[in-house]
């Protein structure tokens, strides 16, 4: 594992457009359970389908109560070795963007820049009207779900919903093209923590690659791009960063 560890530190020193791609694996070692594996919240609960979100006021309910179990355990979660290592290469001017499959809001709390980071799949610090598409803190609507509103709605009569992308939703258009660009723009491109199931966002390491970028994965699972990867690294992301990041602020 060490020479693969310093050829992908090798390939970020080199200053090219350097761009990572994560999924829930970074995020469980800061105790945010994934969606996919044994144990998981796929494997707990049936997802609630956007049209039944926008369909059936007992579905939103159902939707809420759930989103407050999880929401708990990512307010108390807390940015990992992982996070704070790609952080580390943004403030080595060696990170061009972080695209992220992550709703949990811990890269922009390890300090990366929100500019910087595309969210595929929203993020659940927010709430946005489906009527009026307006944004606001998740904070707006807290106290309305421990009074027990457990369907909230925006003044203008809108479901108020996490700013997140559920089963049957549309992407976010800007969000996925700006992806698109950066992954096939880019020199180096590291999967972190993903099984590169979920489309369209398991396409950019294809698209990366297609357009000749040296692609690394680090993953504990395989994933459909394992054979055509230049570099694949089976192991956990904290400990495999935190190390990639220390031989490349040895030449930095």
């Amino acid at each position: 594992m060490k020479d693969k560890i310093s050829l992908i530190a090798q390939k970020i020193a080199q200053r090219g457009k350097n761009v990572v791609f994560t999924g829930a694996g970074i995020s469980t070692e800061s105790g945010i359970p994934d969606y996919r594996s044994q144990g998981g919240i796929w494997d707990k609960f049936r997802p609630v389908y956007f049209d039944e979100f926008m369909s059936s006021k007992d579905s939103r309910e159902e939707y809420w109560r759930r989103w407050v179990d999880l929401y708990r355990g990512i307010v108390e979660a807390r940015p990992n070795a992982a996070h704070m290592a790609l952080a580390r290469l943004e403030q080595m001017g060696l990170l061009q963007a972080v695209i992220t499959q992550n709703i949990d809001g811990l890269h922009q709390a390890s300090g990366l820049a929100d500019e910087n980071i595309i969210e595929l799949h929203g993020n659940t610090c927010r709430i946005r009207c489906m009527s009026c598409r307006n944004i606001a803190p998740i904070a707006d609507v807290q106290q309305r779900l421990a009074a027990g509103d457990m369907a909230p709605e925006c003044e203008c009569g809108g479901y108020l919903k996490p700013d997140t992308i559920s089963f049957g939703q549309a992407m976010p258009v800007a969000e996925v093209e700006k992806a698109g660009t950066l992954s096939q723009g880019c020199d180096f491109f590291l999967v972190v923590g993903s099984t590169l199931l979920v489309q369209p966002a398991a396409h950019m390491p294809i698209y990366a690659k297609n357009r000749g970028a040296f692609l690394a994965i680090i993953n504990l699972s395989e994933t459909p791009c394992d054979e055509m990867c230049d570099v694949l690294i089976r192991g956990k992301a904290g400990e495999v960063l935190h190390q990639i990041v220390k031989e490349v602020e040895k030449s930095h």
